[in-house]
């Protein structure tokens, strides 16, 4: 049955490397017992995982994406707690365990997203309800929306998110899969004004890019007027006082993903923008990487890379307040 399975200390002592004459992170994070706990908790971000590769399969894509949570806690954990980041400040709640739907058939695919979107809304509507920071690691970027939803709900109001893809995502209301979270965010009305930064105009249908003409909510910098010298036209400015950033990682160059691409942003790019200007966003999602892919191909570097944006997003924070 599907749920959510909530960490001991046990559960990260397990992956915690030990050396003598250092402290990682994970023997500084914190764990809890009981939601009773959380909002009492002096650790302001709250880490969990969604390994599902479900509704990127729902979409048409290879399987892979539910790969990445575990590899990227471990090393997230092992990094070592210093006077940068000590640890104290995230909790570590745990990661959803989503059964495989025994038909696999698109329908059912989609079907069963529909029900992780009822699985995972309401985690996030209670995090962010206790006053603290959702850091999500994917899974598929279908996510987005019960992501989008919680914080919504919580925060009694729509609110704005700046997604860092190479795709809009914006596909029809056709049942739930990996392309269509910000349509049914948008269409229900949790989500506000959609901003989209490095889209590639090679993967976005005719459809999509006339969507974002038409609808004043949605605004897009693509990559390529990136490249030829446009700035972020503005982005980061119009968001509003709650907003959530997404980071899908095949919208960077060589990172194992359904969709990998070799022509995207540089990892030090998607570093210095959100050392930069994390203090701006109320949850980060972090999706679509793979450490494995069906078809064979391994890179365990995507792992360490989570683990980089993941305590980049927490120092920007901490060293705004």
């Amino acid at each position: 049955m599907d749920n959510l399975k909530t960490y001991t200390q046990h559960d990260i002592d397990r992956l915690v490397i030990h050396r003598e004459g250092e402290t990682k992170l994970g023997e500084k994070v914190a764990v809890i017992s009981s939601w009773e706990e959380l909002p009492d908790t002096k650790a302001k971000f709250v880490l969990l995982g969604i390994p599902e590769d479900i509704g990127v399969r729902a979409n048409g894509g290879m399987a892979g994406a539910a790969s990445a949570w575990r590899p990227a806690l471990t090393a997230f954990l092992n990094i070592q707690s210093n006077r940068f980041l000590g640890g104290n400040e995230i909790l570590v709640l745990g990661h959803f365990e989503i059964d495989e739907p025994g038909d696999s058939s698109i329908k059912a695919l989609r079907d069963k997203v529909a029900e992780i979107d009822d699985l995972v809304y309401p985690i996030i509507e209670k995090i962010t309800a206790a006053g603290k920071i959702p850091i999500v690691i994917g899974g598929g970027h279908n996510n987005a929306y019960p992501i989008i939803k919680g914080v919504s709900l919580a925060n009694k109001t729509p609110i704005d998110v700046l997604n860092i893809d190479a795709h809009a995502d914006l596909r029809g209301l056709e049942g739930r899969h990996s392309g269509n979270g910000f349509s049914y965010a948008l269409n229900e009305n949790y989500l506000d004004h959609y901003f989209m930064y490095g889209l590639h105009q090679n993967y976005n249908n005719e459809a999509i890019l006339s969507q974002i003409d038409n609808n004043p909510k949605l605004k897009a910098v693509f990559f390529e007027d990136i490249l030829t010298g446009r700035d972020d036209n503005g982005l980061f400015d119009e968001l509003g006082s709650t907003a959530g950033l997404e980071i899908d990682l095949d919208g960077i160059q060589n990172i194992l993903s359904s969709a990998e691409t070799p022509s995207g942003f540089a990892v030090n790019e998607i570093r210095k923008l959100i050392l930069s200007k994390a203090n701006k966003f109320s949850y980060l999602h972090i999706c679509e990487g793979a450490t494995r892919m069906l078809d064979g191909r391994v890179n365990q570097s995507t792992a360490k890379l989570i683990a980089y944006l993941v305590s980049d997003f927490v120092k920007g924070h901490i060293s705004s307040i």
